[in-house]
């Protein structure tokens, strides 16, 4: 059956993430105990001790260090999908799984890019919602009449009935009410400190341009599905341009999904925490009328011993 590892974005983290993985796995020990991080890193994921989890310079190298601590129990199991992807924070980690970054480099890569966005971010009335029940065709003229109200613009397509938009805040609120107007079931405002995957993190993006300068980028040795383009990547543009693009433009979630599905994949393995990337698939596969499909969530101790015994 042919298997695809998709790689949670930002949003799932939660106090105690990893702790009993930490306990079971050298592996995952391993790329904890060797992050170089301003940070202590354990204590932030399994104590979370001053509530800062949720801030995103501290969100994204813990996520990353997560996924690359799961990927190292499969790796040292010779468990290895045919496809890789990851929802926005997530393919840098799927990056990391094909082999172009290692471990501790795609922590660190996880942890600029946050400080980048937060940096960003600062400033910016902004606003972020989940549109529930509206296709992408209605949603983009909501945008587009509350253009007068300031920016706004589609971050997120997430599955079919689920899109984010993003944004100056009045813009993004005078959407929201066009888009229920026009039949939308919900429209649900975000936790979330920026207008993330909008023109507001183009400052982040220049500097991830300047930062991989300095980076090795090997070629990947798994097929990635990128989010900006929801396709795999051809030679006309590099992993770093994606990348860049990838922190101001819309994540084609949906279309990435569809592709994984048009290709024969029929096994979606989450790498957590969380199970958001699995529901989306379920979503755009009824879409497509496909009901074979197999969707698994490893985020503990548990769920990845039962997972090398089905994989093995």
């Amino acid at each position: 059956m042919k298997t695809a590892f998709l790689y949670a974005g930002q949003g799932s983290q939660h106090k105690g993430m990893g702790e009993d993985l930490y306990r079971d796995y050298e592996e995952f020990r391993e790329v904890f105990d060797k992050a170089d991080l301003a940070f202590d890193l354990k204590k932030m994921c399994f104590e979370d001790p001053k509530e800062e989890l949720n801030l995103t310079k501290y969100t994204q190298p813990c996520m990353v260090a997560f996924a690359a601590g799961v990927t190292a129990i499969l790796n040292k199991n010779g468990i290895k999908p045919d496809y890789l992807a990851g929802l926005s924070l997530g393919e840098y980690s799927a990056l990391h799984a094909s082999g172009v970054w290692d471990a501790v480099t795609t922590v660190k890569l996880a942890a600029f890019r946050g400080e980048a966005m937060t940096k960003a971010a600062d400033g910016v009335d902004s606003k972020m919602a989940a549109i529930i029940g509206l296709s992408r065709e209605k949603l983009t003229e909501c945008v587009e009449e509350a253009a007068s109200e300031g920016i706004v613009s589609i971050c997120n397509d997430n599955c079919p009935g689920q899109i984010v938009i993003g944004g100056e805040k009045n813009a993004v609120e005078k959407a929201a009410e066009l888009a229920k107007e026009k039949g939308a079931k919900r429209a649900m405002y975000l936790n979330v400190s920026g207008p993330f995957h909008t023109q507001f993190m183009s400052p982040a993006g220049k500097e991830l341009k300047a930062y991989f300068k300095d980076i090795t980028f090997n070629e990947e040795q798994i097929p990635v599905v990128f989010n900006v383009t929801g396709d795999e990547r051809d030679s006309s543009e590099s992993v770093q341009e994606l990348l860049e693009k990838q922190v101001r433009s819309g994540v084609k979630m949906t279309q990435t999904i569809e592709h994984l599905l048009s290709k024969g994949v029929r096994r979606f393995v989450e790498i957590g925490p969380g199970k958001a990337l699995t529901g989306f698939v379920k979503r755009t596969a009824k879409e497509m009328n496909i009901d074979d499909i197999e969707c698994i969530t490893l985020e503990s101790s548990d769920s990845i011993k039962e997972y090398i015994e089905l994989a093995s």
